[in-house]
């Protein structure tokens, strides 16, 4: 595939412990996938991996046409990223947090402003742009860290458990907000969890355990006659 995210049988070990065995999963531009396994499961792994916090000879991952080995660069730049542990600086606002990372994507004046409302409007935060973060609720950081991984405009969204702490109506909250990017704004989307209450029954659905892939469809295909949790229960202990 030209477009979208592809990885290809990549591997990754750290020593003896085989952390990824060649996971292949192909997300179609503006497709929502859910990748869900439980802690240990290297959903972390493999979003390190994406990010190129690690680099791995084994296999292959293509951002939007690029091969992230080959050109990195290219790659890099067409991704947002909301990794698991939040990375707000508490004691700037919400528009300042987006304003810094504006800048560090070579975004200034008229431009970085525009993109920064539109970022703030997708995810209902445009009135608490002069809030500082320490004075937010869970809910309303991890919004505002979705608004900033938007600015640069990126084609492939990438989100490590970004409901993390938060309460059930916060994870509902955010869990529409990105299935609403998917669906509006054609953003390719990798959601990764260990939570089977935030995967809608018509979602794509990858399950990792234990560096593997042990089931790849539609959810409630997946789930069958029995409940996804129930499912995914039966999935892991066979595994």
């Amino acid at each position: 595939m030209n477009n979208g995210l592809s990885i290809r049988r990549t591997s990754f070990a750290y020593g003896a412990r085989q952390a990824l065995d060649a996971v292949s999963l192909d997300i179609a531009p503006g497709g929502f996938c859910a990748l869900l396994g439980p802690n240990g499961a290297g959903k972390s792994t493999l979003f390190a991996l994406l990010t190129r916090l690690v680099t791995t000879p084994s296999g292959q991952i293509i951002i939007e046409g690029h091969d992230l080995r080959a050109a990195p660069r290219a790659a890099l730049a067409r991704i947002g990223v909301v990794f698991q542990q939040p990375t707000l600086d508490l004691d700037l606002t919400v528009r300042q947090n987006l304003r810094y990372f504006a800048a560090l994507q070579g975004l200034s004046g008229r431009s970085a402003s525009s993109r920064i409302d539109a970022a703030l409007d997708r995810l209902a935060m445009r009135e608490r742009d002069g809030e500082k973060i320490r004075a937010l609720n869970g809910g309303h950081r991890r919004r505002t860290e979705i608004a900033r991984a938007l600015v640069h405009d990126p084609a492939v969204l990438l989100l490590d458990e970004p409901t993390v702490g938060l309460d059930a109506a916060a994870r509902g909250a955010i869990t529409s907000h990105v299935h609403d990017l998917a669906a509006d704004r054609s953003l390719t989307i990798l959601w990764a969890t260990h939570l089977t209450d935030e995967v809608r029954p018509s979602d794509r659905l990858a399950v990792l355990h234990q560096g593997r892939l042990i089931a790849d469809g539609i959810a409630s295909e997946i789930a069958g006659a029995v409940s996804l949790s129930d499912r995914f229960l039966a999935l892991t202990e066979a595994a």
